[in-house]
């Protein structure tokens, strides 16, 4: 089965979608419109949602509900998965705001900050403590994903010990390329070079 990243990104936007419409009161929904929204064709969601193990009919299309049960029993992990986030600036705090509540599976259980102030804190419900203590309290509570929404100087020492703690997964905010091995999944969300890139495509568009 292929599980490549732009195919679980399909996904995970299609339960995206799919929950909205569920909450809306939609009971089902056909490939080409599923497609429509997503942005690819009827074709490709067909194929991803058939790799799934769900098929829906040709009168009916899919049902929500049960698209919704099926994609989360392809992309969730079987228990409530702990996050650590590093860095509580105001980009970290803007990503526990938005984080909380929004999956049923994946929860930030511990934060982690250098400045004396923000230590020793609940702070959205989560216990904050000190950058030092980061490898024994990610060892102790099993985690296995981080996020790091530090500056650009101190990611990689980060990254450092999350890996030397046993992280397998990391969200990367820091404008800067992880040094990493080869089996440490990371995802880097660089706000500029996102940025540069719309803008690029705002202007080429318009040529």
């Amino acid at each position: 089965m292929n599980r490549s990243e732009i195919k679980i990104e399909r996904i995970i936007t299609y339960r995206r979608i799919l929950l909205k419409l569920y909450n809306d009161g939609e009971k089902n929904i056909f490939s080409y419109q599923l497609a429509n929204k997503c942005q690819v064709s009827s074709a490709q969601v067909r194929r991803d949602l058939m790799d799934i193990g769900y098929s829906g009919s040709p009168a009916n299309g899919y049902e929500v509900q049960c698209l919704i049960k099926s994609i989360a029993e392809f992309i969730d992990p079987d228990k409530k998965q702990g996050i650590a986030l590093v860095g509580l600036g105001n980009l970290g705090r803007a990503i526990i705001d938005y984080f909380n509540g929004q999956s049923l599976k994946l929860e930030i259980v511990a934060l982690f900050d250098k400045n004396p102030n923000k230590i020793n804190r609940v702070i959205a419900g989560c216990h904050s403590y000190h950058i030092n203590d980061l490898k024994e309290i990610i060892i102790k509570n099993n985690i296995k994903t981080a996020v790091i929404s530090v500056p650009s100087t101190d990611a990689q020492q980060v990254a450092d010990v999350l890996v030397d703690g046993g992280i397998k997964g990391i969200l990367n905010y820091a404008p800067i390329i992880l040094n990493v091995p080869d089996s440490i999944y990371v995802q880097n969300r660089d706000m500029i070079t996102t940025l540069e890139k719309v803008s690029y495509f705002a202007n080429y568009n318009n040529k």
